[in-house]
Parts: structure tokens; sequence; C-alpha cells
């Protein structure tokens, strides 16, 4: 853990956080693939201690569909939005869809089975459909064949994006369809048009490449962005926490020194 004490300070002095979380590789080790769902009854009295506390604001955002989120994270009262922010359940259990779901998902459906036969019987990856998008998860595959597979399926997604407002997202052994909305800055700026002005401190902590895109969000709000790797990673976070274990021994922290 790599957090200066003055951004200790202003967090423990803050009148209201608004703390909003990435879940996996941030809250909890990457599942086997996207469609096993495994509850932590762990983080979850964590999360609800969150909750709870009259000071903190909580919401999850997160890549995954926001059905799975629902069964990860199975409290009320808090955010949870799924699919990069595309779909979103509020504290008071409203749901919302920021796009039109019809004008999404034909665009999906010409590229699934192109993507699904580029893939077939071939070891270590994964197709994950989310409804709002679509992604190649090739974590466990062989890296030569990986990288083969990825520029075709890179170059039949650009064909259909450069038609439509859809986009691309990458990663390490990873690649993704998905609509221009699907972008967590702009969740967060959207969920943060709804916090106090001029008295709420944000904070977004979160792993990869789809979390750097908060960062900046939060930082104009006056708030602070935390990065779940190792210190020499290029990223625009203010702070560093090393594993999923290491961002839930904070939280409990800063509950306990809340409390004080």
């Amino acid at each position: 853990m790599n957090i200066p004490n003055k951004i200790q300070k202003e967090i423990l002095t803050a009148r209201l956080i608004w703390l909003l979380l990435d879940y996996d590789g941030t809250l909890a080790d990457f599942a086997p693939t996207p469609d096993d769902i495994n509850p932590d009854l762990d983080l979850i009295s964590i999360l609800n201690s969150l909750r709870q506390n009259p000071k903190i604001t909580l919401g999850i955002i997160s890549g995954r569909r926001l059905a799975h989120i629902e069964k990860l994270v199975p409290l009320s009262g808090i955010w949870l939005a799924g699919s990069y922010g595309l779909e979103i359940i509020t504290p008071q259990g409203e749901r919302l869809h920021r796009l039109d779901y019809s004008t999404i998902r034909p665009l999906i459906d010409q590229l699934k089975p192109a993507w699904q036969e580029m893939i077939q019987d071939k070891e270590g990856f994964y197709l994950e459909d989310k409804g709002w998008s679509i992604a190649i998860h090739a974590r466990f595959a062989e890296d030569g064949v990986t990288h083969r597979v990825l520029s075709s399926a890179l170059k039949l997604a650009k064909d259909i994006s450069m038609e439509s407002e859809m986009k691309i997202l990458g990663g390490n052994k990873f690649l993704e369809f998905a609509p221009a909305l699907a972008d967590k800055g702009k969740t967060v700026t959207f969920l943060l048009a709804e916090a106090p002005q001029g008295q709420v401190l944000p904070i977004f902590i979160g792993d990869d490449d789809k979390d750097e895109l908060a960062f900046p969000v939060v930082q104009d709000h006056g708030g602070f962005a935390g990065c779940v790797c190792e210190p020499q990673r290029l990223t625009a976070a203010d702070f560093y926490l090393s594993s999923p274990q290491d961002v839930r021994y904070w939280l409990l922290n800063l509950l306990e020194s809340l409390d004080e």
C-alpha cells in the first residue's frame, strides 16, 4: 500500500466521500471466466459496512454485465453499474439504461458468429456475450495464436465500428466490441452529477486501462484515483495498492478511522 499521508488526511476529514470501485482485479481476483459468479461473503460484509457509514456513498462500476454484479454485490442502497455504466441501478432501486438496447444488439449479432468461428476449437479462448457488448478473452491462450486471432478479430470489428457508434476496447489478451458510451470516465461524470456540489470527495479505485479513463474525472472534481498495480506502471493514479487483498485492508482501515 502506497498512499501519501496528505491524501489520507483529506479523505478522513472529508464531509462526504463518494467511493467508486471497480470489481474484478480491484475488489476480487479474476475468476477463471467472466461467467463464473462466485460471491465473496467477506467482501460483501466489507461493502455492507461501507454502505452503512453515513459519510460514504458507495458505487461499483464494472465491465461485467449488471446481472452478474447484482449477484456478486447483493446490496441495496448503493450505485451498481454494469457494462462500464451502460446499465445502472441507483441507490433507490431505479434501473437505468443509458442507450437504446435495440439499436446496439443488431451490431453485436452481426459480429458474434464470425468471432465464434475464429476461436472455435482453439484452446484458452473464451467468448463473452454481455448483451450490450461482446468480448474475446485469451488469458490462457498461447501468445502466438492469441496475436493472430485477435488481429483478425480486430479487423472485423473495425469494419463495423467505423460505420456505427461502436468502439473497440483492448487489453492484455483481450478484445471487446462495445458502444462508444461504454466508458467508465463518462459513467463517473454521470454519477457525480448527482453528488452535492462542493461537498463531496470522490475516490475511484481500479486496476486497468478502462479504469484509467475515470481517474482524471475524479481528479477534476477534487478527488483521488487509486491504482491496483505496481508503482512503476505508467498511470494517472494518485496512490497505489498492490492487490485486491490490499484494497480490502485499506477499506477496513478507512471504516475504522471514520468511526474514531
